[in-house]
């Protein structure tokens, strides 16, 4: 028990170490995590995780499995996709078979696997995983409407593309006189019909719960995965691999219902996914086996050559002829397919099936899929972002600062930015507020950023600092505080002088975010210096002028705001920062016009 308690231990905290160290010196998450399940189990053999977890370690990963893709679901919102929903059908339901298709030739002629082995493993391979897809994503920096096609495929066509291995294991099973054809076609249709419905349904009654207040705010996560597990185990009942559909139909329809906790929840499930992928990834590849590797010779190489350049490019760039996708967008859709936990789970289900009914092939499924597991996640995993940035298709080159708040004072900011290079977004409710920023040809964005809206409007993740600078102190805050989960609550700054009023006018700490200069200047404050005359000052530093020199020369009243070093990354003089600016980079402050400071 205690060995099984420090493996348990192990495994949670190299998942999390990994996916600290994929951020810290940006490289793909995933490709950090199986190379820690490598580590732990083929090449030390500290974990073996069928002996070491026995009969709960299949059912431990169906339940993570589904518990990711409801969370998927959750992040799928018909709004996002009026401009791509031809072409996300056109990738599921067309893309989806074609690829079902190539793979199994892929698999027969390139693998030689016998046709019941290549063909559920065809239909394994139509699955992209969320799993891959949802941390390159968030690193990547797509634009909006490739990165909605990737994020869409991958959650949908997971529990499809399960779905479409049943089908084909259970065909087999009638030709060989194991099930008969009429109960094959009941059972299908019951199971597609509880799968659709079912999740529906369920989605709909937790939403009219939570709406109506019949479950307390402190149950509602709680309740929220226990009927989630429930609904997938329940399905499952009725054909295997059908409750995946179900979770994902009760997360699409969750997500589209307007309720006021939706936001927390799904702070919730992220939590819980990052938890599970990082220990599913590395429990999957601990368990692999080097020895079935070694036997497959090079039909192995061939296969995987096969299904990363023919079948699922060729499938694509075919399903969306005339879908309304520019040619760049199909490109990049077409290569980009990492496959995840899913595909390795499901061959790895199938193939002990078919090797208990004679099939021998059914021992190579797992060995062939951990294969483009690892190949898609190497290639595409560190293809991506040169890829985007090739085709012209990444939200922002370097990051971004959104800012909230039209004025005189952010306008000028804006504009200083912009001549410095760094991507700016200015947002308003107010139409006048923005006049002097669309003079000046600064980016604006009309509207509340605290709406549903701009999260369908806006490709958010190509920011990486927000100033939330209106006149009214609360409302910054307020912004601060919803957008600090998503921005980092060390990157969320505003104006005024919050945290230097009486304790009993104060905000509490855990509310809004860092002041911008110390001490504290509200909105009348740096409009009044405005008009007096103080302006914006960018002065690149060198090996000759340092900041220390920049410090000495500059008018003592100056606000100094933030510095941009030359990998692009901004930081603010009030951030949470380990060193000062060094030669290249560019600082910027607020001073009177008079300072001399070039």
């Amino acid at each position: 028990m205690t060995g099984l308690i420090f493996k348990l231990a192990a495994i949670g905290f190299a998942g999390i170490f990994a996916q600290w160290a994929a951020w810290r010196i940006r490289i793909p998450a995933i490709a950090l995590l199986f190379a820690a399940g490598f580590l732990l189990g083929p090449v030390t053999g500290f974990l073996n995780p069928a002996e070491d977890l026995g009969a709960v370690y299949k059912p431990m990963i169906a339940l993570a499995v589904a518990i990711i893709l409801f969370e998927g679901g959750l992040t799928l919102n018909f709004h996002e996709i009026n401009e791509t929903a031809k072409g996300i059908r056109r990738i599921i339901f067309l893309g989806g078979p074609l690829v079902w298709l190539f793979s199994t030739l892929s698999a027969h002629y390139g693998a030689g696997l016998s046709w019941p082995a290549a063909t559920i493993l065809g239909a394994i391979f139509v699955i992209t995983g969320p799993t891959v897809i949802m941390p390159l994503l968030r690193q990547a920096q797509l634009a909006k409407r490739p990165a909605s096609l990737l994020r869409w495929e991958a959650i949908i066509n997971d529990p499809i593309g399960a779905l479409y291995a049943v089908f084909a294991f259970e065909v087999f099973l009638v030709l060989h006189g194991h099930h008969e054809a009429g109960n094959l076609a009941v059972t299908l249709i019951a199971a597609a019909v509880f799968a659709v419905f079912g999740g529906w349904l369920l989605g709909k009654l937790v939403a009219i719960a939570f709406i109506r207040a019949l479950v307390p705010e402190f149950l509602k996560a709680p309740v929220l995965l226990s009927v989630v597990l429930l609904a997938y185990a329940v399905s499952d009942l009725i054909l295997e691999e059908s409750g995946l559909l179900t979770v994902t139909v009760m997360g699409v329809t969750l997500a589209n219902q307007r309720m006021a906790s939706l936001t927390e929840m799904r702070r919730f499930k992220e939590t819980i996914t990052i938890l599970l992928v990082s220990g599913l990834f590395i429990l999957l590849t601990a368990s692999f086996d080097v020895s079935v590797l070694k036997s497959l010779g090079w039909q192995a190489a061939l296969f995987v050559a096969l299904i990363l350049f023919v079948a699922r490019p060729a499938a694509i760039l075919l399903a969306t002829i005339g879908s309304g996708l520019n040619f760049r967008e199909r490109i990049l859709v077409s290569w980009i397919a990492p496959r995840g936990i899913v595909a390795v789970a499901v061959s790895g289900l199938f193939g002990s099936a078919l090797l208990d009914m004679g099939i021998e092939d059914g021992a190579k499924m797992t060995a062939l899929a951990f294969l483009v597991v690892a190949a898609t996640i190497l290639l595409h995993g560190f293809s991506l972002g040169p890829l985007a940035r090739l085709l012209g298709l990444k939200s922002a080159d370097r990051p971004g600062l959104l800012m909230v708040g039209g004025s005189d004072w952010t306008a000028a900011l804006g504009k200083k930015l912009t001549d410095i290079g760094v991507p700016v977004l200015l947002a308003d409710t107010n139409w006048n507020h923005l006049r002097k920023a669309r003079l000046a040809d600064v980016p604006v964005y009309f509207g509340d950023v605290l709406s549903e809206a701009i999260h369908h409007n806006l490709a958010m993740n190509r920011f990486s600092h927000l100033i939330a600078a209106s006149d009214n102190d609360a409302y910054n805050a307020l912004v601060c505080t919803e957008y600090g989960p998503e921005i980092g609550r060390s990157h969320v700054y505003q104006i005024g002088k919050m945290r230097e009023e009486s304790e009993r006018k104060a905000l509490n700490v855990t509310v809004g975010g860092r002041e911008l200069f110390k001490p504290g200047r509200d909105y009348n404050e740096l409009d009044q210096l405005l008009r007096q005359g103080w302006e914006f000052r960018a002065t690149g530093l060198t090996e000759d002028f340092t900041f220390e020199h920049y410090l000495a020369q500059n008018h003592e009243d100056a606000l100094l705001l933030l510095w941009v070093q030359p990998s692009d990354e901004i930081h603010f003089i009030q951030g949470l920062h380990p060193a000062s600016p060094g030669a290249g980079s560019v600082v910027l402050s607020f001073a009177p016009s008079n300072n001399g400071t070039t």
